[in-house]
């Protein structure tokens, strides 16, 4: 039966316009191509499925697509690398003006309204830290920094700008830092940072807050907008414990996003 799903014939073309290895490694079986893997777990977040859902789902649709063990195995595998890739390719190249900004995944997803009916205490609250770049042209996410634990915002910053090219760096003041300052100017990047106050030393801060203007600095609230999208429609929550799990996880929410993926249009 011919493949009709949008989804699958997407993942194809990305995956070819990187220059991806057709299996995930060389060595292992040749069941399942990584276009089958990838397909499952962007599905797994855009459905907002588990692993055993998302694979049962695909199937009714006559979809190849690996076990769910197996699944689970390959997002532990598959590289950083591999989803920076994919990120870039679906985020375009024309991306002039970017933000900057942080925010958490929930670790854990109780059903409160049953935590209540029992009488249990509320769980630990732990998140996994994201750090990202957004677009405020074309609205969609050029790099990403997951962390397991919670960490400041500018300790990611300088590894996000390394991923993209870029004119202007909107940020809050948690990113006004001396230190970033001095490597957006040696890099011919405008910061449009809001500034702490009571600080006004620096060299590089001072060279880079004489283009500043508190309306152009408003702009950077897309980002908070990118962020509600993103957690409205594929989840504010993780369901892995590793890592390298929680980093699939998250990618694959910010490919959906940047793909356009919705329920409605995914296996039409």
């Amino acid at each position: 039966m011919k493949n009709n799903s949008k989804l699958f014939i997407k993942i194809q073309r990305l995956l070819r316009g990187i220059g991806c290895p057709r299996y995930l490694h060389h060595f292992g079986p040749k069941k399942y191509e990584l276009k089958h893997h990838i397909t499952a777990l962007i599905t797994m977040q855009a459905l907002k499925l588990s692993l055993r859902r998302a694979v049962k789902w695909l199937r009714l649709f006559l979809l190849k697509v690996p076990t769910y063990s197996a699944l689970c195995r390959s997002r532990k595998r598959i590289p950083a690398s591999l989803w920076n890739s994919i990120l870039k390719i679906t985020a375009g190249l024309q991306n002039t003006r970017v933000a900057i900004d942080g925010t958490g995944f929930s670790r854990t997803n109780p059903s409160f309204h049953y935590i209540k009916r029992i009488d249990r205490k509320n769980p630990v609250k732990r998140y996994a830290k994201l750090s990202a770049l957004f677009s405020l042209d074309s609205r969609k996410f050029l790099a990403l920094r997951v962390r397991a634990r919670p960490r400041h915002d500018i300790k990611d910053a300088r590894y996000l700008l390394k991923q993209t090219e870029l004119e202007k760096l909107f940020g809050d003041s948690g990113y006004d830092a001396e230190s970033l300052h001095e490597y957006c100017w040696k890099s011919n990047i405008q910061t449009i940072i809001k500034p702490r106050k009571n600080v006004k030393r620096g060299f590089y801060r001072r060279k880079q807050m004489k283009n500043y203007s508190d309306e152009e600095y408003h702009q950077r609230s897309v980002i908070e907008s990118g962020f509600g999208s993103l957690k409205r429609k594929y989840g504010g929550y993780v369901l892995g414990k590793r890592i390298e799990s929680i980093r699939a996880e998250i990618y694959c929410k910010a490919i959906s996003h940047n793909l356009g993926l919705s329920s409605l249009e995914i296996f039409n």
